[in-house]
């Protein structure tokens, strides 16, 4: 049983170590808000919301998570007390449409707390099966085709097993060609963020002949239907993000063979049941998924490890280390890979696995919110 208390809000501000960019915008500092929840026996764990700074990903942005935590998810959940974590979803859905990034923020801290509670790292308390997770990294799109041999060749020595390539129209075949010539064996994908449509069917056909593992997301972000006539015109599968929303939405995408492997974000979809949920509709019907990252802090990196050690996570994830972004962290130990591109899974303590660094935080912090329950 957990009855949360108190929920402190904090947007913190960290520099990325480069910019990164796709096809929606460039990014180089990010804001984000991390969650500091505490429950009516005093246990005390941290979370992130993973909106951003602009709604170009999503509808939501920061701002607008700050203000539907504060004043709609904080009270459906003060007062109430939930048995198990997976009963925080169901509460937060009723008569409350869409804000699943500041739902997520607290459904997982939910989790973490169950966690705490019972001393038990929160990947077993998900089902997670593993002890590590194959790394994979997502790479910016950059000024010339050499310029991405370059940083994919990087990352190949580094040890990441799989590479995303963030592309967009004039930076999208070429690109990819030089990279799969340069490296025939590699396991390589591209990512689109909605940047095409159904006209540019015979342009991305033109990937097919290089082998990769997907393309992800090439069309509308909240398309299913175009998305089956292109995946019945190309031989790379197809795999969806951002227009999987729901467990409702996997099961069209399934039945209308929109795709064949499904990124599973739990901010975007609402937290960590959600999550859970997909990943047992896709492992029913031989659908592979895995786990996308937003840019987090160490913080929201370590629920995303925790839900990728569940089984049917069989695609490297975008989980790469703390240095991979930031110069310092706001946890510790950081997280970090070894050689062969394996990231741990913490299962030497409860929870999250890792130690925040509230110092650091306090550092970063430009605003800070406390809400408690009556």
């Amino acid at each position: 049983m957990i009855r949360i208390q108190e929920i402190t809000l904090n947007e913190i501000r960290l520099p990325l170590k480069e910019p990164f960019r796709i096809s929606s915008g460039l990014c180089t500092e990010r804001r984000i808000m991390l969650l500091k929840v505490r429950d009516a026996d005093g246990v005390t764990v941290w979370s992130e919301c993973v909106a951003g700074e602009h709604p170009n990903y999503a509808s939501e942005t920061i701002d607008t998570a700050w203000v539907v935590i504060s004043e709609y998810v904080a009270p459906r959940v003060f007062g109430a007390e939930f048995e198990q974590a997976a009963h925080v979803h169901p509460a937060l859905e009723r008569n409350f449409r869409g804000h699943n990034m500041a739902k997520a923020a607290i459904e997982m801290a939910a989790w973490a707390l169950i966690a705490e509670r019972d001393g038990m790292p929160l990947a077993r308390l998900l089902g997670g099966t593993r002890t590590e997770i194959a790394t994979g990294i997502s790479i910016g799109i950059q000024a010339s085709p050499a310029a991405l041999v370059e940083r994919v060749g990087r990352a190949l020595a580094d040890g990441y097993r799989k590479i995303k390539l963030k592309i967009e129209p004039g930076h999208d075949i070429d690109f990819v060609q030089a990279v799969r010539s340069a490296y025939p064996d590699a396991p390589l994908m591209a990512d689109a963020n909605n940047a095409y449509t159904l006209k540019d069917a015979a342009h991305l056909k033109q990937l097919d002949h290089l082998h990769l593992v997907m393309i992800e997301q090439p069309l509308a972000y909240d398309d299913i239907v175009r998305h089956a006539e292109l995946q019945r015109m190309l031989t790379t599968p197809i795999c969806l993000d951002e227009s999987i929303t729901s467990v409702d939405r996997a099961e069209d995408m399934i039945t209308l063979k929109s795709g064949r492997i499904i990124n599973i974000k739990p901010g975007r979809v609402g937290g960590l049941q959600q999550s859970r949920a997909i990943h047992d509709l896709c492992a029913k019907h031989g659908i592979p998924v895995w786990c996308g990252g937003m840019l987090e802090s160490g913080v929201g990196r370590a629920y995303n490890v925790a839900l990728a050690s569940l089984p049917n996570f069989t695609i490297p994830g975008d989980l790469s280390p703390s240095a991979r972004y930031w110069e310092r962290d706001v946890v510790t130990p950081e997280w970090t890979m070894n050689a062969q591109g394996m990231m741990q899974v913490p299962l030497d303590r409860p929870g999250i696995g890792v130690a925040i660094d509230e110092n650091r935080i306090a550092d970063l912090t430009v605003r800070s919110q406390t809400l408690r329950a009556r």
